[in-house]
């Protein structure tokens, strides 16, 4: 019984943030004018005056009706116009005190406008400040002189409770700024870092498959010149890694749409695709030998796809950097992490057949460490080569 009734006052709570401003403060005057007439709660609310109450019959009931509903109908409007909602409270409040019109509920109302203008107010905040601390020494003044029992001490600690309240309401108008400049930089950070995920895609994907296509096409010329009848081979090689080429730019610019319905990730490189990689790789010119060990289980998108990257960025620096070079790609398949290692044998050449940014190690090394894991790469003993590593961690989806 008593989980399914805090399931609904969750429930209830929850509707009542979801609802508008407007409609809560609606809510909020209606609830406190409706209080304001029921005389079970009618001595519950602020009291300063304490002036020998007056009958309220004919004409000052009236006017008692109205100082009550001006206590609680501007609440209505607390968030939009904070200013004019504690004028027209405060007044009217100030009137119920020196006529000495009878205890209402509606006299909470003060408290509430006050707190709304500390909360809401944006404008002219010191201004409204002064001028309600001049016209409450006013009230506390005309007080005395009607005959009212409190004293010097009585009327200041009745103000520090005032003050507490708009500096209450003040507190919470920071918070919300705060909480909203979080939100504003959590959003810029999220925006910059997909903007770097996707510039390190582009930068795979451009730097790997043209690579790879400058290497065939330098292929291509020479067995122009010495053997004819291959070269069919070798511009069918460009084409097909132009056509790959292609296939990953417009995955990325599907993302780059960002319509909310993409369907990207499946067209994503997965760890399935390193294959093409191999063979595309071959079909460049470059003798690589793949080994896979363990049992290959699914893994989340991101691990996959950081695996693919590995070895693509790897081989793209092997066309570049050491073309002809045998070059070794093992994948090891752990029970919660995948490792990858590329190996290139040979020295490196000191002219590449493309220029280099120098920015693809990084990037990867960065794409790894965000899923938790390490990338080291390096030179072999004798310059006798260069070694990739990467251990990505991730359990089988």
């Amino acid at each position: 019984m008593l989980a399914g009734a805090a399931s609904r006052l969750s429930t209830a709570l929850s509707g009542w943030r979801d609802l508008p401003s407007s409609t809560k403060d609606s809510l909020l005057a209606a609830t406190l004018t409706v209080l304001a007439f029921a005389p079970t709660v009618a001595h519950i609310g602020p009291e300063i005056g304490d002036l020998p109450q007056r009958e309220t019959s004919g004409i000052d009931a009236v006017i008692a009706v109205a100082l009550t509903l001006a206590m609680c109908l501007p609440l209505a409007v607390r968030t939009r116009m904070p200013a004019a909602c504690l004028s027209v409270i405060g007044t009217a409040f100030a009137i119920g005190q020196m006529l000495g019109y009878p205890d209402t509920f509606g006299k909470v109302g003060i408290l509430l406008a006050l707190y709304a203008a500390g909360a809401h107010l944006t404008r002219f905040r010191r201004a409204l400040a002064a001028t309600l601390t001049a016209g409450y020494a006013a009230l506390a003044v005309v007080l005395h002189n009607l005959g009212s029992p409190q004293r010097f001490p009585d009327f200041l600690a009745f103000y520090f409770v005032l003050v507490v309240i708009w500096l209450a309401g003040t507190g919470m108008r920071r918070w919300r700024a705060e909480e909203a400049e979080r939100r504003r930089l959590a959003a810029e950070v999220a925006a910059a870092t997909e903007r770097a995920r996707i510039a390190r895609d582009l930068h795979d994907v451009v730097t790997h498959h043209v690579t790879a296509m400058v290497v065939q096409a330098d292929a291509a010329q020479f067995l122009l010149d010495s053997a004819p009848d291959r070269t069919g081979t070798g511009l069918r090689a460009i084409s097909d890694t132009g056509r790959r080429a292609l296939t990953e730019l417009r995955t990325l610019l599907g993302i780059l749409e960002a319509t909310g319905d993409s369907k990207t990730a499946d067209r994503a490189p997965a760890l399935g695709k390193v294959a093409d990689l191999v063979e595309q790789a071959r079909l460049a010119g470059q003798p690589v030998e793949w080994t896979e060990q363990g049992d290959r289980q699914p893994r989340s998108v991101d691990v996959e796809l950081a695996t693919y990257r590995v070895v693509q960025e790897a081989l793209t620096n092997a066309l570049k950097h050491a073309t002809g070079n045998p070059t070794q790609v093992r994948i090891r398949h752990g029970k919660d992490h995948i490792e990858v290692e590329v190996i290139t044998i040979g020295p490196t050449a000191g002219d590449t057949a493309t220029p280099s940014g120098g920015r693809g190690l990084t990037g990867l090394r960065e794409r790894v460490r965000m899923l938790g894991g390490d990338l080291v790469s390096g030179g072999l003993p004798d310059d006798d080569g260069f070694r990739v590593w990467a251990m990505i961690p991730g359990s089988p989806a």
